[in-house]
């Protein structure tokens, strides 16, 4: 049987990569682990983490072309944080001039959560602990 240990990490390609790079560490505050420049494929690759531990690395390619999120499409569908305070964290995400939907609750283990946008388009959820 396959036995895995965890999900290592999710990998994102963005339109702009200074503008994502800027929502995913300012706006988000993960922190940088490594920043590559890859001359051969005129592409950024950035390693981010969360509380020490890497989970996210974003890419930049030149024309990459664009996933659709809406209407809902196969694939990724959103990308999703448990924090300890849902209002808060819209509160700060709004703050941010992040657009937020209103608070729900999710019908079968009545936790709070909400969903904003990356900076292209890619569904981020807050999920209530």
């Amino acid at each position: 049987m396959l036995t895995l240990n965890k999900v290592h990490h999710i990998a994102i390609i963005v339109a702009d990569y200074d503008k994502s790079k800027h929502f995913y560490t300012q706006i988000l505050g993960l922190t940088s682990i490594q920043e590559i420049y890859r001359e051969e494929r005129e592409s950024y690759k950035l390693d981010l983490a969360l509380h020490g531990v890497f989970v996210l690395e974003l890419f930049s390619f030149p024309n990459a072309p664009k996933r659709i999120s809406s209407p809902e499409a196969c694939g990724l569908r959103h990308l999703a944080f448990e924090v300890n305070d849902i209002q808060a964290t819209r509160d700060y995400l709004r703050a941010q001039n992040q657009e937020a939907e209103a608070i729900r609750i999710d019908l079968f283990t009545q936790k709070k959560f909400f969903f904003i946008a990356d900076p292209d388009g890619l569904p981020i959820e807050f999920y209530e602990k």
